[in-house]
C-alpha cells in the first residue's frame, strides 16, 4: 500500500522523478518539448502555479504550488502517464517508464524556492550538458531570466513578505 502524502495548504514543492532503473526518459528534443507541452496542458487543468523546472535525459524536477493540495497527485499522474504513453508508443515500448511514484518535499521558506529553483537549473551543468544554465534549453533558467518564452509555462513567484 503507498504511503500517504502530506500536503500542505499554500506550500511549494519540490517534485522529483527518474526513469526506470535510471533509464533515459527522453531521447530526442521533440520528447523534451512534448513533455514540456503536457506539463502546460495539465498544470492549467489542475492549477498548479509553476515556478521552476529542469528536464534532464533520465530524471525530471519540477518545482511549484498547487492551489488545491489534493489536486497535486492527480496532475502528476496524468503528466507521467500521458508521457509515457507518448514515449512507448514513440520507441514500440511497453510496461513501466518512470521508477515508482514521483518524489516530493515541502520547500518551507521563500528564500529556500529560490535557492531550490537555481539549483535544479544548475543540474546540466553539473551533469556537463551544457557550460552555463542559460544554454540548457529544456529548464526554466531561460524563460525565468531572459524571458525567453518558447514555452511559456511559469508562473509569477509571489514572495511573502
Amino acid at each position: 500500500m503507498a504511503k500517504t502524502r502530506l500536503l500542505i495548504k499554500n506550500a511549494c514543492y519540490h517534485i522529483y522523478a527518474r526513469g526506470n532503473q535510471k533509464q533515459k526518459i527522453f531521447s530526442n528534443s521533440d520528447d523534451f518539448k512534448f513533455y514540456l507541452y503536457q506539463l502546460r496542458r495539465y498544470k492549467r487543468k489542475f492549477s498548479f502555479l509553476l515556478y521552476g523546472y529542469c528536464l534532464m535525459p533520465n530524471h525530471i524536477h519540477l518545482i511549484g504550488k498547487p492551489i488545491v493540495p489534493e489536486n497535486l497527485s492527480k496532475f502528476m499522474q496524468c503528466l507521467q502517464r500521458s508521457y509515457t504513453a507518448y514515449y512507448n508508443n514513440k520507441y514500440e515500448k511497453t510496461g513501466h517508464l518512470w521508477q515508482g511514484r514521483f518524489k516530493m518535499k515541502v520547500i518551507a521558506e521563500d528564500n529556500y524556492l529560490i535557492d531550490c529553483i537555481a539549483y535544479i537549473e544548475e543540474n546540466p551543468v553539473r551533469a556537463n550538458l551544457a557550460i552555463t544554465p542559460k544554454e540548457y534549453e529544456f529548464s526554466s533558467y531561460r524563460e525565468r531570466n531572459l524571458k525567453d518564452t518558447d514555452f511559456n509555462i511559469l508562473d509569477e513567484i509571489l514572495l511573502y513578505e
